[in-house]
């Protein structure tokens, strides 16, 4: 289970696009009205959720191999399986959300 870090960029740029594009097609304003987050900053909190845990997992990783101590190798293949798990949910999380749009763009009005 690695994770790469050359893989991890695109799937971020992708998402924070789209995130981006969902919060400029007016949906602040409602969120704003109702006090309820909207679906733009749930995206960004998971993006920076699952980035998180992947400088974590090679932080760690780092420790491990330079000997600090305190830093056990079961605990850095936990945080790389942490990691690991996050990364292949958001890309679930994005061809699913990618499907309905276009589903939504083939519908006949």
């Amino acid at each position: 289970m690695s994770i790469s870090a050359g893989g991890m960029g695109p799937l971020l740029q992708q998402m924070q696009a789209a995130a981006a594009q969902a919060g400029d097609a007016g949906n602040d304003k409602a969120a704003a009205n109702t006090g309820q987050p909207n679906f733009a900053d749930a995206l960004v909190h998971s993006i920076d959720k699952i980035n998180a845990l992947k400088s974590d997992a090679m932080d760690a990783g780092k420790a491990y191999e330079s000997g600090a101590p305190g830093v056990s190798l079961n605990n850095v293949m936990v945080d790389m399986a942490k990691a690991d798990v996050a990364t292949n949910m958001g890309i679930q999380v994005r061809n699913r959300v990618v499907s309905a749009y276009r589903e939504i763009m083939n519908m006949q009005v």
